[in-house]
This record gives structure tokens, C-alpha cells and sequence, in this order.
């Protein structure tokens, strides 16, 4: 059933956009065969049925002669549909070459059309269209057509901006360079990455020339009787509003869902994300599980000296890659956990799923998120709200991401203070104080009072601890606490969160790509590559005697050498890359990196026990001598 759903376009599984769809094409092919179905003759008056209510016979009632209005709706429907369609497709026939010629040549070029956009511009375009129905007459094909002509400039100006950030990208550049001629630039790179904005626009330039169209009608300047359309039947309505209101009604309300349909349509393709477009099979699934009570779904009890237990848990791009696999994770209360791997291992889609803070369109596929007890698989948003800040918080490896500018620090620690606390803002205001200096900052009276923008690089950070504190959480997440930071402050931020963890009780997860921190701060560590834990244990165990080529190699890369030991010419170094989620096997996923991969590494993996209470992942395991030189 997966497999099968995601062949289908994401925008096909939204209900709603299917809904919106389907109601355009029985507008266009309803009308087109309206005299296979239709009951009655649009054009035809039917004497002494005038003005009528909707009725079995009449499903919409009748007008002023008696024709019936649900037949005279789905008549003029397509030629409506069509008028808006012919206005786009000039706007953007005129407006999107030229923009596209004026950001590849640029210089004059782009001057001269520039000028020409602001000649027509400055024209009065309704003066205009009337003038030319003066001299052309009702010829709705032709007026939609220059009312085009007066939308592309507008056109121009939106893609134009747009295109030259495009072209401005690296990927462009590599292109002309590998010779790719201009016009084959614009197909394979500039339009497709504009396509989802394109859209937005298609239905926006669509959407008003149906209204205008309608508008032209409901002046007499559209289609003239007999011939039907939705302006004239409003008119027709609005002259019979105090004795038959119900005659607007039919007309204004096609205009309404068609033009909503439109731009319905327009907001899920521009949108382009798998996760704003469920599947029912979704709805479903999703459904089952808020009406699934969240305890239920541990299948053991949870281990009452563990803080938070993972157990085979896997995070996956909706109709996508996994992200994660089959991780398995213990932490202790009162512990430190580290989880070191490069970048693209997923580190950080683990610690986030504990949090419930995926990003859009990526979520926990199975497995099981236990903490303090409490299995948080399926949980709802407002049901995670209960435990963020109280019971887990969290540390972003950019302090400037969890501070907003605009507000000072105090106000920052206060309100959440305040909330979580159920205090008052006198003792708000103390418990910040307590917090300000609890994490290490001197003159706690000033900084209360600053922006985030007056403190250093490593004052915010603290700031941002004290205000992952704010809840008195139980355990803390830190993702690269220290990064961003020199050298000398990396050490004293460590030294705050080994003095937080002593002292508070609290339990703490590291993220970071530095063993030198791991062995710094943790008492147990998981090794990640390619979304699996390779290999996990006590620090100690791990980082003295490596069970996994991986972690090996990244013990030898490690840039904190010891004084005692002769330093290297140069550091040693993986080659390669992690290889792509979509690309991930139930093999050695490391195997091609590795010095020591034979062909046994190709076959299926299992998980095996290392260090007394950790595990490996290593067909090879106790046959390798993994001994690091530093």
C-alpha cells in the first residue's frame, strides 16, 4: 500500500485539492457536454415559469423568463473558464521570456524592458479596456486578451526577482560552465525551482480574470443575450434582489467555490511538501493512533533507573527515506549520554524525536520514545506541551535561535518562569536572578537588562541554558552546545553543564561531533553512521578500546592529541562521505569506507553485544585490531 501511494503526486493526496479538481473538471467537461444532460435549452424562454424557487424541476429556480438557471450555470461555465485561462496564458506568455531574457543578458537589456514595464504601467488599464470594448465591441476573447497584455508587466516585475536569485546559484554557474546553452539552463534549472511559485501566480492571475470577466458581464460588456454567463446572471439577479433575492445566490456562489478551487489547488502545488498532503491512508493511521492510548504502546515495562529508553526507533521522511533505523538507546538518571558522528548521521533526528520537534514532514515511523515512564509515541502536540520545558528541554547548538531580539533577558526568563512555575512576577523575577547566576554570569543585574545582541557568544549560550532551566526539566538535550564558541569558552560551558548535572540531579543527552567533549562530559556514548548506532558502551570502554572500524577512525581523526605523543604531520582522515538515506542497506553501511571491509561485510547485520552493557554493529567484530596511536 506504501509503495503503491507514493507513485501518486502529493498534491492527489490531499482530499480537499482532489475535491477542488474534480469540481473544475466538471465544470470544463459538464459544460463542454451540457446538451447530453443538461434538461432544458439555456437560451429558450419558458413562459409562465418565471422567477421561480429551486424546485425538483428546477434545481437553482428559474430567472425573469423563465429559463432555468442551474442549466444557463453549467452552459457558460466553460466558456468563462476559458476567457480566465486565455487572460493567463498571454500574462504570462508576454511576462515570463521576457523576464527570463532580462535576467540572463542583464545591462541595457533589462533597463530598456524595465522602462517599457513602467510605460504601461502608468496607463489607466480600466480606461483602456473600456475603450477598446468602445471600438471592438463585446469580443470577450479579444478584451481578455489585452487585459492580459496590462498583466504581464506585472508578471515581469514578480519573476524577474526570482529569476535572478536562481541564476544567481552555484548549481547555474556549474551548469554554464559544463556548456549548457541558455535555453537549456532555463529548463532543467531556473523554471524547475520556480515551478511551485509559478503556480501561485497562475492561480492569482486566473482568479482575477474570472472576476473581471464577471465584472465586464455584470456591466452589459460581456456576453449579450441570450448567451449566458455568471456577470450577466448577477445583474439579471441583483435587478430582482427585493422580490427574488434568491435568483444572486446560484451565480455568486459558482464564482466563490471556483475561484477558492483555483486557488485551493495553487496553495498545495506551491506549497510542495509530501507532509501538507496526507494520504487518506494517513488521516487514518493518524486517527487510530490519538484514539490509542500512549502507555499501551511500550511493549515492556519501562526500566524504573532509566530516565528515557529508545527502542528501535525509526524516524522517515513521509513517503520517503528513513532517517533513522532501529535505534536503541538507555540513559540513566543522573547521567550524560553522548552521541558523536558526522554530520548527516542522524544525531540530531534522534535527540529531536525525543522532543517531538521533527521538522515538517519527517516523523517517527516506529519504535518507542519512553521517558521518565511515559511511552510518548503518537502523543499529540498539546500533549507534548505538558513535558517541553518541564520535563525535557532543550540547548540549539546557536544560542541567537532560542533568544528573540526584540525582548530582553529578563523578560525571556520571566515568562516562562511565570508559566511553568505558576509563580508570581516578583518571585519571576528572583527565580531568573537565582538562574542568571546559578549558570556563571557575572553582574546578573546587568545582562537581566540586556538584548541578546549586547552579549558575547558565550554569555548568550549560558542565558540559553538558564532558560532550558526555566522548567526544572529532568533531562536536558544539548545539541553542540559548544561549537560556535572559542576554545576557552568551550571548556567553561562544559564545566556549567557538569556542575548543572552534579548538582540539579538531572539527566543530559550531548550531540556533538567532538570526542573531546564526549570524553569530557559523558559516561556513555553512541557511536552513529548512516542513521544507526554502530557502536555504544561506557565512554571509557568505547574510546579506549573501539569495537567498531568507525569509531576507530574517528578516534584517529580526533585533532586532541596529547602532549606526550609526537604530533602527526597531518591528522588521519575518513575519505569518503556518509552515503544518502535513500541509498542505505541492511549491511555494513560503512563498508565502503572501511580499510578492513570483506565481502562478509556486504551481508545482513545484526546487533551484537560490546563493552559489557553496550552493543556493536561490526561483521568483523574481535577479529580487527583497532588499536588508535593517540
Amino acid at each position: 500500500m506504501k509503495s503503491l501511494v507514493s507513485k501518486i503526486p502529493f498534491y492527489l493526496r490531499k482530499p480537499a485539492s482532489v475535491i477542488a479538481m474534480l469540481w473544475l473538471a466538471f465544470l470544463v467537461f459538464g459544460s463542454i457536454l451540457g446538451p447530453l444532460w443538461l434538461p432544458y435549452n439555456p437560451i429558450t424562454p419558458s413562459l409562465g415559469h418565471e422567477l421561480q424557487g429551486p424546485s425538483w424541476q428546477h434545481l437553482a429556480g428559474t430567472d425573469d423568463l423563465g429559463r432555468d438557471i442551474f442549466t444557463r450555470l453549467f452552459t457558460s461555465a466553460a466558456q468563462s473558464l476559458y476567457d480566465s485561462l486565455f487572460t493567463m496564458a498571454v500574462a504570462f506568455g508576454l511576462g515570463l521570456p521576457a523576464a527570463l531574457w532580462a535576467a540572463e543578458k542583464g545591462g541595457r537589456v533589462e533597463e530598456i524592458l524595465s522602462r517599457l514595464v513602467d510605460v504601461i504601467f502608468a496607463l489607466p488599464a480600466t480606461v483602456m479596456l473600456l475603450a477598446l470594448i468602445g471600438t471592438i465591441g463585446n469580443q470577450t476573447e479579444l478584451v481578455m486578451a489585452f487585459f492580459g497584455f496590462l498583466v504581464a508587466p506585472a508578471m515581469y516585475r514578480i519573476m524577474l526577482g526570482q529569476i535572478i536569485a536562481v541564476r544567481q546559484r552555484l548549481y547555474v554557474d556549474a551548469a554554464r560552465l559544463n556548456g549548457l546553452s541558455s535555453f537549456a539552463i532555463n529548463v532543467r534549472h531556473v523554471l524547475p525551482a520556480l515551478m511551485r511559485f509559478i503556480a501561485v501566480q497562475v492561480a492569482m492571475i486566473f482568479s482575477i480574470s474570472l472576476l473581471m470577466q464577471a465584472g465586464l458581464s455584470f456591466l452589459g460588456l460581456g456576453p449579450q443575450e441570450p448567451n449566458p454567463s455568471w456577470g450577466s446572471m448577477i445583474a439579471t439577479g441583483n435587478t430582482h434582489i427585493y422580490d427574488v433575492p434568491w435568483m444572486m445566490v446560484p451565480p455568486g456562489l459558482m464564482l466563490v467555490i471556483t475561484v477558492l478551487a483555483a486557488n485551493h489547488i495553487a496553495d498545495v502545488v506551491g506549497a510542495g511538501d509530501p507532509a501538507s498532503a496526507r494520504p487518506f491512508t494517513i488521516l487514518i493511521k493518524n486517527v487510530v493512533r490519538k484514539v490509542t492510548p500512549a502507555a499501551s504502546l511500550a511493549t515492556d515495562p519501562a526500566d524504573p533507573e532509566n530516565i528515557l529508553e529508545l527502542r528501535d526507533l525509526r524516524v522517515r521522511v513521509e513517503n520517503g527515506p528513513e532517517l533513522v533505523t532501529g535505534v536503541s538507546l538507555k540513559l540513566r538518571r543522573g547521567s550524560v549520554l553522548g552521541i558523536v558522528g558526522e554530520s548527516g548521521c542522524g544525531k540530531t533526528m534522534t535527540a529531536l524525536s525525543v522532543l517531538g520537534l521533527l521538522p515538517k514532514g519527517v516523523a517517527v515511523d516506529s519504535g518507542s520514545i519512553v521517558l521518565a515512564g511515559q511511552d510518548l509515541t503518537g502523543w499529540s502536540e498539546n500533549q507534548l506541551n505538558t513535558i517541553r520545558g518541564r520535563e525535557v528541554a532543550y540547548i540549539s547548538q546557536e544560542p541567537m535561535v532560542a533568544l528573540d531580539p526584540m525582548f530582553t533577558v529578563q523578560s525571556q526568563l520571566v515568562t516562562p518562569l511565570r508559566r511553568l512555575r505558576k509563580i508570581s512576577r516578583q518571585e519571576a523575577k528572583a527565580a531568573a536572578l537565582d538562574l542568571v547566576n546559578k549558570v556563571g554570569i557575572p553582574n546578573a543585574e546587568r545582562v537581566l537588562k540586556s538584548y541578546p545582541h549586547q552579549l558575547s557568544g558565550g554569555m548568550a549560550q549560558r542565558v540559553a541554558i538558564a532558560l532550558a532551566l526555566t522548567g526544572q526539566p529532568k533531562l536536558l538535550i544539548a545539541d553542540e552546545p559548544t561549537t560556535a564558541l572559542d576554545v576557552t569558552i568551550q571548556a567553561e560551558i562544559l564545566e556549567l553543564l557538569r556542575g548543572l548535572v552534579r548538582d540539579l540531579g538531572m539527566s543530559m543527552i550531548v550531540v556533538t561531533h567532538n570526542l573531546g567533549v564526549v570524553a569530557d562530559i559523558a559516561d556513555e556514548v553512541a557511536v552513529m553512521y548512516a542513521g544507526q548506532v554502530v557502536e555504544s558502551g561506557s565512554v571509557a570502554e568505547v574510546l579506549n578500546h573501539p569495537a567498531h572500524p568507525y569509531t576507530a577512525a574517528l578516534l584517529g581523526a580526533d585533532p586532541h592529541i596529547p602532549e606526550s605523543v609526537a604530533r602527526p604531520e597531518r591528522l588521519a582522515s575518513i575519505l569518503g562521505s556518509v552515503p544518502a538515506p535513500a541509498t542505505w542497506t541492511s549491511s555494513c553501511r560503512f563498508a565502503d569506507r572501511c580499510a578492513f571491509a570483506t565481502d562478509v561485510c556486504r551481508q545482513p547485520l545484526q546487533i551484537q553485544v560490546a563493552h559489557q552493557n553496550g552493543t556493536v554493529q561490526c561483521a568483523r567484530l574481535g577479529q580487527l585490531d583497532l588499536t588508535v596511536s593517540h
